[in-house]
């Protein structure tokens, strides 16, 4: 396929900047935070877009966070001519499913609660392949493949973290394949960056865990800038030369954490920031797949912050540790 011109994302792009209003800037999050009646919240969520919830409890969030992602993929989906682009973000939702029924199967329990529609093949096709050991045509390859390995390396091992590692491998795998295949020299930027801050993060834990080599070597992923043999051996002083780019502070920040300084937190806040400043970058641009994945990005930030605020809420934490888990508004 060729690599599709700018303009062909004119039409899209457009709109997608009519609907970037509705985000959640940081001035709504402060909202959320401050909001003295659970009513407040509920509100400030429909003036996003969001269906609102019957009630703000954390089943009643999660079936509307859940229909709002539907909704935003079958949306994108009939209006978006590269379903490469999408399948990117799609990727990660059939490699939890994955984990939810490997391990919900290895302890005998009933994995339904723990799906979860948006990913490429829908929760309940694979919830029934799984238990007939055979996941159907339509699923990929490499998903395939990693589904069966992992299942196996469970049942062997015991280990459900080695079992994780396995299929994250194979998840960004497909995420870098998909992007590729997309001819986006920006959505592959994101991927290979995702990758690096993930790798980031497994070499500090490893190294302020004093685990093995070998555990940090299973844990990090192929696909990043950083080649995964030279961060195998990596030293706490060598992180900011080698993540010199745009996880330079981050790095920094994860050396010092290694020196007993710093707090666990705010690098990995940094590591996720230096995410988001990347595909803030398009909103620079005019129109192109730039505006598609920065929307995409910043609605998946956007789930991931409502959660965390309204649970943080029904949990009873205080506003400054809600604060304090909240990362940068692409808005």
């Amino acid at each position: 396929m060729a690599r599709k011109k700018d303009t062909d994302y004119a039409a899209i792009s457009a709109r997608l900047r009519v609907l970037e209003n509705r985000l959640l800037t940081r001035e709504r999050m402060e909202q959320l935070i401050e909001a003295r009646e659970d009513a407040e919240c509920l509100k400030l969520m429909a003036d996003c877009g969001y269906p609102e919830p019957a009630a703000l409890t954390l089943p009643e969030l999660e079936k509307s966070l859940a229909q709002a992602q539907a909704e935003l993929f079958a949306d994108l989906e009939k209006s978006l001519d590269d379903p490469d682009v999408l399948a990117v973000f799609r990727v990660k939702y059939d490699y939890h499913n994955a984990k939810a029924l490997i391990k919900s199967q290895a302890r005998d329990a009933d994995p339904a609660r723990l799906l979860v529609d948006g990913g490429r093949y829908a929760a309940g096709d694979l919830a029934e392949g799984f238990q007939k050991e055979d996941l159907g045509e339509k699923v990929s390859p490499v998903f395939q493949a990693a589904v069966w390995a992992a299942k196996d390396l469970l049942a062997t091992s015991g280990d459900p973290q080695r079992a994780d590692f396995l299929l994250d491998k194979a998840c960004y795998e497909e995420m870098l394949a998909h992007a590729k295949a997309a001819k986006s020299p920006f959505l592959e930027g994101y991927v290979r960056l995702t990758i690096d801050s993930l790798n980031l993060r497994s070499v500090v834990r490893a190294l302020r865990a004093k685990r093995g080599k070998e555990l940090l070597e299973a844990a990090l992923i192929p696909g990043g800038t950083v080649d995964v043999n030279t961060l195998s051996f990596a030293k706490p002083t060598e992180l900011p030369r080698l993540f010199s780019k745009d996880l330079e502070e981050a790095a920094n920040q994860g050396a010092e954490l290694l020196e007993g300084e710093g707090s666990m937190t705010a690098f990995e806040r940094a590591c996720d920031n230096a995410v988001a400043r990347y595909v803030q970058k398009a909103r620079r641009v005019p129109f192109g797949v730039e505006i598609v994945v920065g929307y995409l990005f910043a609605r998946q930030g956007e789930l991931t912050a409502l959660r965390i605020i309204l649970s943080g809420r029904l949990a009873g934490l205080d506003k400054d540790t809600i604060r304090e888990r909240l990362r940068e508004a692409y808005v």
